[in-house]
């Protein structure tokens, strides 16, 4: 009975043991795998994904803050000892409900298409500043026109030269916020315009910097984007805008549809790899290189930011001499001007930071400043997730002299700043700690793994070491026995050494007496005594 508990003992341990060392191996060293196969089908898009909802539209309102540049002294343009000076003013933040309309589904090449459409409200509590604010800035129609008419001949450019004057244009406009931003001010210049040239030339009957934007899903055009269903790593990139695989605004490679369309970025983030972004207004991705790792809400995410290639046109960067669409300036500013239906519109960063210094020396009033204009995102790694995203950029407007346009005839080239927007948004804490604990689950995984397999190698080692110590105590009892009998046996013997001189006579008068004595001592000396006994030759037996 003892011995078939011991077997059943032995059983039991040795086959918990080989699960739990199975178990172990597979959450210390399988586990990961497969926990990034689960996680990367649960990032692509799909209508019954989690994130679905939150992609059409966003669970919390964005913010955007514009701020204007006033331009406190246009009356002395072409005065060359003066530098147009400029006072920030803003911000002017706008509460965005964004929303995707029109989406359609394309299975066959894990695509899906859409537009955008954003609601926005004044957000004056948020402002420094009302939409009343009188604003002095550059007169881009007149601008416009002009720059338009610099490739005609003589007599077309002063028909628009006695065209502005006729309709009393100057080189900068008196407006409110509002009507720069999104209500948008009428122009006679711009009704003439209509009648003149085609729709797509001259889309818009107000102007506005953001007019039209406001609850219109047309402005910023049709997107399709890869839903990562048949490659995780595409998940967000642009396959096509307004219907098309590339831009015509841009050539050879400049013109490709690069990058995130904005929501999703791959998984498995690389250090080395740039990460790209397609803004539309833009006509054009942004690459922002890898910064350093930083901390958002507890999470560990790659900051990545715009530096000098972000914002290049093939002075430092080769590549990126395509960009500049003919235009050959020092790097800081993005030639847009063919998608901005020709207006000279160049964009940067905010106070042209990170830009050549030539174009703050061209102006007064501008400061930049690391944290309040860097470009960047800062994405979590294993998932690709944005924690903390801040896109600013600055709008400037490149003004030159046009001898044969008398409002433009003795005006030094300069890029005069417009205005600048800022989008800032950081991962709310709800969601922050939905992420951290998908990220711990491989962790902890990993230490149950660890944990399991030390439990079943102990369980596994159990039964055979308890037997060996088992016989390893036995031995010892044994020697300890043997070694305390002969201890014995030396002590009678050394007793009886000490007896038999003075029982000699009576040893050899009564041997079996003496024998008998001697054997009484112990058993264990009797084959010694009779020997002894025997060699003094009294008795033999």
């Amino acid at each position: 009975m003892h011995l078939k508990e011991v077997c059943n003992r032995r059983c039991i341990l040795t086959s918990g043991g080989v699960i739990l060392v199975a178990f172990g191996v597979f959450f210390t060293f399988c586990f990961q795998a497969v926990f990034l196969d689960i996680l990367h089908e649960e990032l692509k898009l799909r209508p019954t994904s989690r994130g679905y909802d939150a992609w059409v539209s966003p669970p919390f309102p964005l913010s955007m803050d514009v701020y204007f540049f006033n331009w406190t002294n246009p009356e002395d343009l072409k005065n060359h000892s003066t530098k147009p000076i400029l006072k920030e003013l803003g911000p002017y933040r706008f509460t965005e409900r964004p929303e995707k309309v029109d989406i359609v589904w394309h299975d066959h090449n894990a695509t899906v298409s859409y537009r955008k459409k954003s609601v926005y409200y004044f957000d004056e509590e948020g402002s420094n500043g009302a939409l009343d604010d009188v604003i002095s800035s550059i007169n881009v129609v007149a601008l416009s026109a002009a720059n338009r008419a610099r490739t005609w001949n003589y007599v077309k450019q002063k028909g628009v030269s006695m065209g502005l004057n006729l309709y009393d244009q100057d080189v900068f406009v008196v407006k409110t916020a509002g009507e720069l931003l999104f209500d948008g001010y009428e122009d006679n210049m711009v009704l003439m315009g209509k009648q003149l040239f085609d729709a797509s030339e001259v889309p818009f009957d107000r102007v506005g910097w953001f007019y039209t934007r406001n609850n219109s899903a047309d402005l910023i055009g049709h997107y399709n984007v890869h839903t990562g269903v048949d490659d995780i790593a595409k998940i967000g990139s642009m396959a096509q805008w307004n219907y098309k695989p590339r831009t015509n605004f841009f050539a050879d490679h400049c013109g490709m549809l690069n990058g995130s369309a904005g929501e999703f970025y791959p998984p498995d983030l690389a250090k080395d790899v740039p990460i790209q972004l397609f803004t539309p207004d833009m006509c054009r991705s942004l690459p922002l290189d890898f910064e350093r790792e930083e901390v958002v809400a507890g999470i560990q995410g790659y900051k990545y930011a715009g530096g000098p290639r972000t914002v290049d046109n093939g002075t430092k960067f080769p590549e990126t001499a395509c960009f500049s669409s003919g235009e050959i300036v020092p790097s800081g500013v993005l030639n847009i001007s063919s998608c901005r239906f020709g207006t000279p519109v160049f964009m940067s960063f905010p106070h042209f930071y990170g830009a050549d210094e030539y174009y703050l020396n061209q102006v007064e009033g501008l400061n930049p400043d690391k944290n309040k204009h860097q470009f960047y995102m800062t994405l979590e790694p294993t998932t690709g997730i944005p924690l903390d995203v801040a896109a600013r950029l600055q709008l400037n407007i490149l003004m030159e002299s046009h001898p044969n346009i008398a409002l433009y005839e003795d005006v030094q080239r300069m890029f005069l700043p417009v205005l600048w927007f800022e989008q800032h948004v950081t991962m709310k804490p709800e969601f922050v700690g939905e992420i951290a604990q998908a990220l711990s689950i491989p962790k902890t995984a990993r230490i149950c793994g660890i944990v399991m397999l030390v439990l079943g190698a102990v369980m596994i080692a159990w039964c055979p070491v308890e037997r060996m110590l088992l016989l390893n105590r036995r031995r010892n009892t044994v020697k300890d026995t043997v070694g305390t009998e002969k201890a014995l046996l030396q002590q009678n013997l050394a007793k009886s050494a000490i007896l038999l001189p003075e029982k000699e006579k009576e040893a050899s008068g009564n041997g079996k007496l003496h024998q008998a004595s001697i054997v009484e001592s112990h058993p264990l000396i009797e084959t010694k005594a009779l020997r002894l006994v025997t060699e003094n030759g009294t008795t033999k037996t």
